[in-house]
Formats: structure tokens, C-alpha cells, sequence
């Protein structure tokens, strides 16, 4: 894990020293730089294997024609490499990043074909004159790049483009109304104008000609006519390959272990490949005994090394700085745990496996279940009658069960009625009703919050979200409509992200069994049966781990990770916070009403459910516009 930079183009020694060390964070080992007058690049090294000398980059060939500068980690390199020693290739590091080289070299661009990890990279081909630059195919790894008139720059993060003169801090005012609805802002656009996120599973390639991008891995749902015994030996067998090949390091390594199956299963098999017990490490929000059970029964069951961090409220106090290691705005409160877990695990490990992936591959979120249950309560009554009893329906649903879908505290209130009343109007459109769903502001909102609303097509947001269902490869299924949009915009720019950013604050490397390629393909076979049957969640993942882990475990119901932002912006100090940041922004002058501020922090109390989100999302935003617009430094 480190982090890479560079540009092609021209050539500007001070430039590359300064887009290098705003990452420096990444990669706090070494660094290294390679430059000639049409290409120049930058690393920033965290030693994950062959400590070395050796190791240091940007890594080269043996003509010293070809140059890398490498992000990531390849699992399969020792594999690849004996290949590549047949062929006659001869390597001076034991790294991975010295196979890509070389792979380079006899397959061309289609080397990433071969590789199995999560990686962002740049090669420079002197003799062809080809700047190169690939990104993983579920975007494990952040790459960031700014192209005009025939210059390319390069990053693992926006702020270090922001560094070059030639990059124009202006807002991207579409990227933003992305980002209120969906609290992340979607590629490839990013929200400075110019600046643009290479898209997982594609390539760049930028020359005298100009610049091509190409996509090299094409996810397809096509489910295949077996039985579950059949996909569950196939995960466990793969997820069992994957986990091991994921424990290669020369460092300390542990394990984010929830309590829930996905990091259990991940702890399960790390635990059969290890001689020592594992690292484990949890976060809860108290330290009550139902929040930590869970957790405590998988790691006494695996004999693990495990930890416990407790986040309170005082938290808080880290936001400014998560927000200048998220680059751009960010709503998701669960990047607050994650800093604060991934702080305390440096002291004992720099690299952990995670569990995330099974949500976005099998049907782990309780927005799946909810669009189960209407579709079938929708099958059922015919629509124009539907539309009438929605209203009844809602108010005659107990709190605790809407709370599983809504997140929703005690109070409903009228406004949140009215609400879920706009997400379910048009019962026929499932992409209308999903996008509700996971939308943090509705279209008559963002009307109301915004000054100038015909800068911004409001619509365009909800358009890019429906190609996902519209696609052919998805439309006939409902359910792997939503886990093909999640798969390709939520997991990798909104949770991967978080993880990615919030772990390199603190130069730890975070990697994911259940996003080796050969899982997700194996998830794009399997039916949707198998994935949700009716309301069971990760109904395959828990078939095939039935033996492996607790029953408990395997029994135990869906507990989202929430973060209680709600208590916390009832505290006067927050909420005051909250309301003096956002007021005071510029985004308040510019393009924010006051009025609408006024009215979700006044109306917060009765109806936490979407204004205790929207308020986050807005500080969030006023804080991003501060470290990086406003000339503060962090």
C-alpha cells in the first residue's frame, strides 16, 4: 500500500516533490522519483514485502526502458513471476510491483488481465512514449487524474492535484447534487471541476495522440442453473483461497471482526491459515454487553488476539481532519469509527482484512428486504388503489419494523409520512422507488435548498442512477439491478473509499477476501434465490458457513452499522456546531438557502430520520468547502 503520483507531458521537479509529499501519509517508509522531459513520477512507499532497499520505487526493467509507480498488492505475483522467469525475464526485488514490469513487457496493457488484487498503477514505456495507468476492477484503490490540452496529472488522492497551478479549485456543480443525494459523489466525475476518478476495471492510456480510456473487466449478472450445495462449496473454496493469499505480508496483520457473518467468515479462515492468534479488533458506539457479544463469541471461538474500542461522542472532535483524508465531501458517518479503529490498530498491525463486499454481493442491506416485501405487497393490489392506502399502510406499520428500513427513531411524524408517502409513489418503477430509498434529499427539497436551482439539473443525478436498472444485462431482475448499481457506485465510491482513505490516514493497509474478482464473479452466477430468499439476507454466505461458524452467528439478524449522528446533533454543542458551519460557508451565499437551514434544524427533534442526515451531509460539505476552497490548511 503506498501512494502514487505524477504527470506526463512536461516536466517540473518541484511539482512532482510537492504532489508526492501531500500523500505522504500513504506511504511513510520511503520515497522515490523517476523524471525525463515527457513523464514524471512520484511514490510514497509503505513496506508491506521485501522490505529493502530494493523495494523502493518507481521500479523499473532490466533495460530500464519501462517505469512503475504501483499501488496496491498482487496476491498471485509468485505465480505470475515463475511464468515470467520461463520466459526469460530476470527481477532484482522480490516484490510484486516488479512483476507487473515485466508483465508489461510480454503482454502488453493486457497484463492486468493476469493479476489478481487491488492496485492502482502508472508505467511510462519510454520507447513507445505511453503513459499507462490501470485501476483495479472493483476500485479497491483510489487514482485520480486532471488532463487539458494534451498534460495529464495523476494521484492516489485530489488533494494533491489541487497542488498544480493549472488545476482550477472550482466546484463540479453536478458532482454536488450528487453528493447531497447520495452523501458520496459518484465517477467519474469528482466535485472539482477537471478533475476526474479512472474507473475501476479500466485502463488510460495518454500519448502524443492524446488520451484513450478503455475498459478491460465487464461485470455480468447471469445466473446459472445449479443448486445452493453447488455455490456454496464454490464460495467456500474461493473464499478460502482468497483469505490465505490475502495473509501474505512481512508486517503484523489483524482483522476488523463485527460480530457479523461477513468479518466472521473472514476471521474463521485466517484463523486455519495461522499459527499465531489473529489480531481482532471491534468498535462499538457503548460498551453495553449486546453490542460487543457477538464479536467476543467469534474471537473466543477462534482464539483470537482481540481488542475493543469504544467511540463516544467526543469523537467528533476528528471530523475536520477526516474530512482533508476524504479529499472530497463526505457524508457517510461511518468513516468517524473507521479513522478512530483503524488509529488504535496501527499500534498492533499495518495490514487487516475486512469483510466488506457480502452486503453489495448477496442482499445484506434491509433496503433489498423492504423492496422484496413492496414488490410483493405491490403484485397484489392494483396500483391506483395502492397509491390511495399507502398513507394508512405506512402509519399502521409499528415503529420497530420501519425502523429496520427508514432508520427511523421513535418519533414518525408527519414529515416523514409524507415522505415515505413521495418514495413509494410511483409503485411501478423500481429504480424511482430505490433511488428514494437511498437518497438523503428529495427532489423537492433540493428545489427548496438550493438559491440558483437552474445552475444544477437536478434530474440528471436520478437519470445516471436509472442506467444501472435500465442496462440489459439487468433489467429482467429487480434484485441484481440494485446490487449491480451498489456493486458499481456504492462499494467503490462510497464504502471502499472510507475504508481506503480513513486506514491510509494512519499508513495501514486494509484488504478484502470477498472482492477477489473470482468471488464477484461467482456472486454475477448465482440467482437471486439464493442471494434473498424472500427476507433472508446472505441466504448462500450463511448455507455454507453453517458448519464453520456459531450458530449464532449464522441466526443472527441484520445489524447495520449505524452511527448515532441523531443523539449526537441533539446536544446543544453540536447542533450549534452544525448550524453556525453550514450558515457561515460560503455554499451558504452561493448556493445554499438559510431559510431551508433554519427548517430542518428547528424541525430536527420531531423528524431525526432524514434531517439529522441532511445536517451531516451539509456540515460535511461546509467543512470540505473550508480545508479546501477557503485557503485553510488542516
Amino acid at each position: 500500500m503506498c501512494g502514487i503520483c505524477g504527470f506526463y507531458g512536461f516536466e517540473d521537479k518541484e511539482l512532482l516533490k510537492e504532489l508526492t509529499k501531500t500523500i505522504e501519509h500513504r506511504g511513510p517508509d520511503q520515497e522515490g522519483y523517476f523524471s525525463d522531459k515527457n513523464c514524471s513520477l512520484g511514490h510514497r512507499r509503505l513496506s508491506i514485502i521485501d522490505l529493502s532497499e530494493k523495494g523502493r520505487q518507481p521500479i523499473h526493467n532490466e533495460e530500464k526502458d519501462i517505469w512503475i509507480t504501483f499501488n496496491g498488492e498482487i496476491y498471485n505475483y509468485q505465480e505470475i513471476k515463475i511464468i515470467l522467469e520461463e520466459k526469460g525475464h530476470r527481477f532484482y526485488t522480490g516484490t510484486d510491483t516488479e512483476v507487473i514490469v515485466h508483465a508489461y513487457e510480454e503482454y502488453g496493457t493486457d497484463c492486468v488481465k493476469k493479476l489478481n488484487g487491488m492496485f492502482a498503477f502508472a508505467i511510462w514505456d519510454s520507447k513507445k512514449e505511453n503513459l499507462f495507468l490501470s485501476r483495479d476492477r472493483i476500485g479497491e484503490k483510489p487514482l485520480y487524474y486532471f488532463y487539458n490540452k494534451g498534460m495529464l496529472i495523476f494521484s492516489s488522492e485530489l488533494k494533491s492535484l489541487l497542488k498544480s497551478p493549472q488545476v482550477k479549485k472550482q466546484i463540479n456543480k453536478q458532482a454536488l447534487d450528487n453528493y447531497l443525494n447520495l452523501r458520496f459523489v459518484p465517477g467519474p466525475e469528482t466535485i472539482i471541476k477537471g478533475i476526474f476518478k479512472l474507473q475501476p476495471g479500466h485502463n488510460l492510456i495518454v500519448n502524443k495522440k492524446g488520451l484513450k480510456i478503455e475498459k478491460y473487466w465487464a461485470l455480468e449478472m447471469n445466473p446459472i442453473n445449479k443448486d445452493k450445495e453447488y455455490f456454496a462449496k464454490e464460495l467456500l473454496s474461493v473464499l478460502d483461497d482468497s483469505t490465505k493469499k490475502r495473509m501474505m505480508s512481512d508486517v503484523p496483520i489483524g482483522a476488523y471482526l463485527s460480530g457479523g457473518i461477513d468479518s466472521s467468515s473472514v476471521v474463521a479462515f485466517m484463523a486455519k491459515h495461522s499459527e499465531k492468534p489473529v489480531h481482532t479488533f471491534s468498535v462499538t458506539f457503548t460498551e453495553e454487553e449486546k453490542d460487543l457479544k457477538y464479536a467476543r463469541l467469534v474471537a473466543e471461538k477462534f482464539n483470537t488476539d482481540h481488542k475493543e474500542i469504544s467511540v463516544q461522542m467526543d469523537a467528533f472532535k476528528h471530523l475536520k481532519k477526516i474530512v482533508w483524508h476524504m479529499d472530497e465531501p463526505f457524508g457517510d458517518p461511518a468513516a468517524i469509527p473507521t479513522y478512530l479503529l483503524a488509529k488504535e490498530t496501527k499500534r498492533y498491525a499495518t495490514v487487516v482484512l475486512t469483510g466488506d463486499g457480502p452486503d453489495e454481493l448477496f442482499a445484506g442491506y434491509e433496503q433489498f428486504r423492504f423492496m422484496n416485501i413492496f414488490h410483493t405487497y405491490n403484485k397484489t393490489i392494483p396500483s391506483i388503489i395502492g397509491k390511495k392506502l399507502i398513507p394508512s399502510i405506512i402509519k399502521s406499520i409499528p415503529k420497530k419494523t420501519l425502523n429496520q428500513f427508514f432508520k427511523y427513531t421513535e418519533s414518525l411524524g408527519e414529515e416523514g409520512i409524507k415522505r415515505v408517502e413521495t418514495i413509494l409513489e410511483d409503485t411501478n418503477d423500481p429504480a424511482h422507488i430505490y433511488f428514494n430509498l437511498v437518497s438523503v434529499f428529495t427532489q423537492e427539497e433540493k428545489n427548496n435548498l438550493y438559491k440558483n436551482k437552474e445552475e444544477i439539473v437536478i434530474e440528471n443525478t436520478r437519470k445516471e442512477f436509472e442506467k444501472y436498472f435500465n442496462e440489459k444485462k439487468t433489467r429482467l431482475d429487480r434484485l441484481n439491478a440494485m446490487l449491480y448499481y451498489d456493486l458499481k457506485v456504492t462499494l467503490p465510491d462510497d464504502f471502499l473509499m472510507k475504508v481506503d482513505k480513513n486506514t491510509m490516514a494512519f499508513a495501514i493497509e486494509a484488504r478484502t477476501p470477498f472482492l477477489d474478482h473470482r468471488i464477484i464473479e461467482l456472486a454475477s452466477k448465482i440467482p437471486p434465490k439464493y442471494k434473498m430468499n424472500f427476507i433472508q439476507e446472505k441466504y448462500i454466505l450463511k448455507y455454507a458457513m453453517k458448519e464453520i461458524l456459531p450458530k449464532e452467528i449464522i441466526q443472527r439478524k441484520k445489524d447495520r452499522f449505524f452511527v448515532p449522528i441523531d443523539e449526537w446533533m441533539l446536544t446543544k454543542e453540536v447542533k450549534d456546531y452544525a448550524y453556525e458551519t453550514i450558515t457561515k460557508s460560503p455554499l451558504s451565499k452561493d448556493l445554499i438557502n438559510k431559510e431551508y437551514i433554519n427548517k430542518i434544524t428547528t424541525n430536527f427533534k420531531s423528524s431525526k430520520l432524514y434531517y439529522g442526515r441532511q445536517l451531516w451531509n451539509l456540515l460535511n460539505l461546509s467543512l470540505w468547502h473550508e480545508t479546501f476552497l477557503e485557503d485553510t490548511k488542516e
